[in-house]
């Protein structure tokens, strides 16, 4: 299958990155740690995409620790394990930041590593949601798909805004940012606290609050990890609105239908809808088998991310479909047969229920690994660059070099 068309190619060549950090955390404390210290431990041999996988190698290895020690998401591990996933998580913070640093000191920067870049954010993205399940013992549960659910809205509403804006807007506060520092600090607690059970008990009476006689029971006993939801949520709808805000402003003003944009809103709307079906027909899933099935779902995400970051490379009309959702409708429709008395489930509620959720697991890693494939070696055979090494090494050319060290 061909992602990018020949006459679309052209328009690699106008590419220009744009980006606005509105975070202090970033500017004042990160930027200059990653300026001044971080990207002198690279070579200049190092291609900045190298860099980028590195970092997320670190996630691969958290992972694999996690499906060792707490493959269903509710037991504690030994604390060891959780200050590794807190490394982990700020090392592929701190590669994944200064990759850039890295393209513009050995002139390599380009509509690959953009892509490359925010592809390998994509595919993070859902597997934190499971590492940040495990460090809180949410367990196989709502709880899991509701983190999943944010996390993933808020990528794609980032995706979705650069594509209109034709600029990626970090707020102050943002996933990348003090999103991925808050995950740090929680893995980091859990380590000191012996395990995510220490997440279950009541935050307010753990930190010696009186309770008020105005404040409801329910609300006084909620756990740490219910009030970290209820904050992840106010993030969410003040990141959501902002971005739909930024991008209605900038179409309105390049004299376009400002509401328009809204409809590149449909594709997640639509998954999103057919998730939480699917797993409410099929709690055996959601209980038993929720890991691989949270891996699909976000490598569905991965797809419609990736789409719209090549749409907006090559200047191409917006992305709507998304081929990996059609296994999923299909399962619903065969699932909502004994529900509704009127066809039996060809699936059924156990083993090859089961299977159908591996099955769509291989069948999105396969449709993702072609479209990351084929986009990867289109781009770099028109641009005559490589992906993972430096193809074309910079050169200064003379006059300049004298020019430098004469001062």
């Amino acid at each position: 299958m061909v992602y990018i068309r020949q006459r679309n190619l052209e328009k690699l060549h106008e590419y220009k990155y744009s980006g606005v950090d509105k975070s202090l955390v970033s500017r004042y404390v990160l930027k200059p740690f990653y300026t001044n210290v971080v990207i002198k431990c690279f070579p200049m041999s190092m291609a900045p995409n190298l860099i980028t996988l590195t970092g997320f190698s670190f996630v691969i290895v958290n992972v694999l620790t996690m499906l060792w020690y707490n493959p269903t998401l509710d037991t504690d591990c030994p604390p060891w394990v959780y200050l590794t996933w807190a490394i982990g998580l700020f090392l592929y913070q701190t590669f994944d930041a200064v990759d850039g640093t890295q393209a513009r000191r050995t002139h390599q920067s380009g509509p690959l590593g953009e892509l490359f870049d925010h592809g390998v954010d994509a595919c993070n993205t859902s597997l934190e949601v499971l590492l940040f399940a495990a460090s809180m013992n949410l367990g196989q549960s709502w709880n899991t798909v509701l983190t999943l659910f944010g996390t993933i809205l808020t990528f794609y509403i980032q995706t979705w805004e650069e594509y209109h804006t034709h600029t990626l807007t970090l707020g102050i506060v943002s996933g990348p940012v003090e999103g991925i520092l808050t995950l740090v600090v929680v893995y980091f607690i859990t380590f000191l606290k012996g395990g995510a059970s220490y997440w279950q008990q009541p935050m307010l009476p753990s930190l010696g609050l009186p309770k008020s006689d105005l404040m409801p029971a329910s609300l006084y006993q909620m756990a740490w990890n219910e009030w970290y939801m209820v904050y992840g949520g106010l993030v969410l709808v003040f990141n959501t609105v902002s971005s739909a805000l930024n991008v209605m402003d900038a179409r309105r003003q390049r004299g376009q239908d400002p509401y328009k944009a809204l409809l590149g809103l449909a594709p997640f709307t639509i998954t999103w809808t057919l998730i939480p079906a699917y797993l409410w027909l099929n709690p055996v899933i959601l209980h038993r088998h929720l890991v691989p099935f949270i891996i699909f779902a976000g490598i569905v995400n991965a797809y419609s991310v990736g789409q719209m970051i090549v749409a907006h490379l090559v200047k191409d009309k917006f992305p709507y479909q998304n081929v990996l959702i059609v296994p999923l409708a299909c399962a619903i429709v065969d699932s909502l047969g004994p529900t509704l008395g009127l066809w039996p489930s060809a699936l059924g509620d156990d083993v090859y229920q089961v299977a159908f959720v591996f099955l769509s697991l291989g069948l999105a890693l396969g449709v993702y690994g072609s479209f990351v494939h084929d986009v990867i070696t289109t781009i770099c055979d028109y641009l005559d660059i490589w992906c993972l090494t430096i193809k074309h090494p910079y050169v200064e050319d003379t006059q300049n070099a004298e020019a430098k060290k004469s001062k």
